[in-house]
């Protein structure tokens, strides 16, 4: 992972939150927000919330006596996430999720959507989460799958690396869609002291009205905007117009629809 693909800044929250978000992470917020709901926890904390997908989902699933703290690394992203869900049992607060500013033992349930993938030590933001979780509590979270399973995502990629061919963009490949290995996540869990840990594969589909919804949503509403702003400020628009194509010709003109899939995991706390 480079500095970059954490850096969620400038217009990308509000194009994230409006594309992408529908695009492919609500099905998602809802799993694990169902999975949260059923373990009927009192004090639920969330790490890299982006803009508060999965909080609004848990905010609607979990009693009105529960307490929600939604932190992200990002203040813009929290800021975008707050406009959408303001008041009821949410407290936004910025941090670090390797390390967090809340006590040992604050917690029933730690949950994570499509954030472990940036953590730049994979194990100290497992530790952290044990750390801050009571005896018994759950860890949930999720990742993607690799970018082959993943068909909006892979189109895209392979398109920025004809138009970039010396220099790809890989952010998608790199980071995302980079820590799938099912044995390394039970491994890195173990090591932070987790225990009882369950993996499942989900399987989904992302649909938008055209394949210009996707690109845009891909090129200038993730950091992957970075990568090509740096490569050529100048040519965002030809990149989008270039990965709009690509997904067209893919998977056609009108609506479009790709297959997604993510890797959800469940740890137990001692």
């Amino acid at each position: 992972m480079v500095a970059t693909d954490k850096l969620f800044a400038g217009s990308i929250p509000e194009i994230y939150d409006r594309l992408m978000v529908p695009l492919i992470f609500e099905p998602y917020a809802a799993d694990l927000a169902g999975r949260v709901a059923a373990l009927a926890p009192r004090d639920v904390l969330e790490t890299a919330a982006g803009t508060g997908v999965l909080t609004r989902a848990l905010a609607s699933r979990l009693a009105p006596s529960a307490r929600i703290v939604a932190s992200d690394l990002n203040q813009p992203m929290l800021d975008q996430a707050a406009r959408r869900q303001q008041g009821g049992i949410v407290e936004w607060k910025q941090a670090d999720a390797l390390a967090l500013p809340f006590g040992d033992r604050s917690f029933d349930v730690v949950a994570c959507q499509f954030g472990a993938m940036f953590f730049p030590d994979k194990v100290q933001g497992y530790k952290e989460a044990r750390r801050v979780l009571r005896p018994a509590g759950r860890f949930l979270f999720n990742v993607w799958d690799r970018i082959a399973d993943n068909e909006f995502a892979d189109v895209v990629t392979e398109a920025l690396a004809g138009l970039f061919p010396d220099d790809p963009p890989r952010f998608m490949a790199r980071t995302p869609h980079g820590h799938h290995d099912v044995e390394r996540i039970r491994h890195d869990l173990k090591a932070a002291g987790f225990t009882d840990v369950s993996v499942a594969a989900v399987d989904a589909r992302s649909r938008a009205p055209s394949a210009r919804h996707v690109a845009v949503a891909y090129c200038q509403g993730t950091p992957l905007r970075n990568e090509i702003e740096q490569r050529d400020a100048a040519r965002l628009e030809e990149a989008t117009g270039w990965a709009a194509d690509a997904v067209a010709a893919r998977f056609g003109r009108g609506a479009v629809d790709g297959r997604i899939r993510a890797i959800v995991v469940t740890a137990a706390a001692p």
